[in-house]
């Protein structure tokens, strides 16, 4: 009796192991359903610049991650596969150079949490003299280390449309809006996930190698140094300011201007661009129009006044 139940316990447990990972591949074994494919066209900017075989790829991670995720609708959103599929697409980006059993999106996320627009968290403040305050703070997106990401719909939505209206509808670039800083909170927040896989959420994720952190920590150091400059003076340039609060928020917001303005911080940061190319593996000026040069003032007839 005995060694029945311990049999049917054996069994047990080895099914419990062996029918996620059977489930997984019936969903991998299936391609995308046509009606995310259009949402992915529709909504990442960056799907129609990608050769073939990188749109396979990338549909293949969604699929995964929306195989292994779990999406919950907060204050009364219904979360639909329009938005599934467009987060999905955009976090995807991240990790669409890596290979092997690294390419897996995300593994230690569990769920995302999609608001309507910017929801409201308790923060509590300690100053210098102990004193305690309660405050509670807007926000367009947060990273948890316990395998959720807590995202706002509308800031994810006008993210993708103000991304494609760098391109502009004849597919030429426009200089003033790829020089403004990107926003996109999708990217930001799956920067973060991506920070922490070397055990701290610190601007320096797994990298792989001595060598490679040496480089890492040179090249992003000075950028950060140099954003940190340019936000006391007021400065504005590709990087948005937010990212001089810290390493982690330096690193998500590179990453945002990696993915959306390439070109833009190609020339202005790179040493940063290259470090960033070695990093994710691909390269998103082969999908994203260059933009055109900003005019030159002196060349278009402007001339200055005497001193009087």
């Amino acid at each position: 009796m005995e060694g029945i139940i311990a049999g049917l316990l054996g069994a047990g447990l080895l099914a419990a192991f062996l029918l996620p990972k059977w489930r997984l591949r019936r969903a991998l074994a299936r391609p995308l359903a046509p009606d995310l494919v259009a949402v992915l066209a529709r909504n990442i900017p960056q799907y129609d610049g990608m050769d073939r075989d990188q749109r396979l790829r990338l549909q293949r991670l969604v699929q995964r991650f929306l195989h292994e995720k779990t999406f919950v609708g907060c204050a009364g959103l219904e979360v639909t596969d329009e938005m599934r599929a467009t987060i999905a697409g955009q976090a995807c980006l991240l990790v669409l150079g890596r290979a092997g059993e690294a390419a897996r999106a995300y593994p230690s996320l569990h769920a995302v949490l999609v608001y309507p627009g910017a929801f409201l968290v308790p923060r509590r403040e300690v100053d210098a003299a102990g004193v305690v305050t309660e405050q509670r703070q807007d926000l367009l997106g947060e990273s948890w280390g316990d395998g959720r990401v807590i995202l706002s719909w509308d800031h994810v939505r006008r993210a993708g449309a103000l991304a494609g209206a760098v391109a502009g509808p004849d597919g030429a670039g426009d200089a003033d809006d790829a020089a403004r800083p990107a926003h996109n909170v999708v990217l930001h927040e799956f920067a973060h996930q991506l920070d922490s896989e070397s055990g701290s959420t610190n601007g320096a994720p797994y990298l792989g190698s001595t060598e490679r952190y040496r480089s890492w920590s040179e090249v992003l150091s000075r950028n950060f140094a140099g954003l940190r400059r340019d936000a006391m003076w007021g400065q504005q340039g590709v990087l948005d300011h937010y990212g001089a609060s810290s390493p982690a928020e330096f690193f998500a917001v590179a990453t945002e201007s990696f993915f959306e303005q390439p070109w833009a911080l190609a020339a202005r940061h790179p040493d940063l661009y290259e470090e960033f190319l070695k990093y994710f593996r691909v390269d998103p000026r082969r999908w994203l129009p260059e933009p055109a040069p900003e005019p030159d003032v002196l060349a278009g007839g402007v001339a200055y006044g005497q001193w009087r």
